[in-house]
């Protein structure tokens, strides 16, 4: 929210397990702020997560009018299945990879 009102206090955003919407209650969005959002920003989401499927979160990148993308993170809930050990390196490995590719692109 605060880089929908001060843009130049970020390059870009990563976001993860953005809460869309309380757990079960889909009518109470958290979108307000997305439409004055002018920062790259990527989204990082489970696809088990209670606070907003993968469908609603793509619905509400739309609002954003600077380049997003959403990188779903298959059978994962809230806490993206962040684990220590090997799978914990590898969603490292595999958000900063899509971090750097994200932000190499032209806007």
């Amino acid at each position: 929210m605060l880089c929908a009102e001060e843009p130049d206090i970020a390059t870009g955003l990563l976001l993860l397990s953005y809460p869309l919407h309380p757990p079960r209650k889909p009518e109470q969005l958290r979108t307000q702020h997305l439409p004055k959002l002018r920062n790259a920003s990527l989204f990082v989401h489970g696809t088990r997560d209670p606070f907003g499927s993968a469908e609603e979160m793509e619905k509400a990148l739309q609002l954003i009018p600077a380049k997003t993308n959403l990188l779903t993170i298959e059978g994962a809930g809230h806490d993206l299945n962040f684990k220590k050990g090997a799978a914990a390196g590898d969603f490292i490995a595999t958000v900063v990879r899509a971090f750097q590719e994200f932000f190499e692109e032209p806007r």
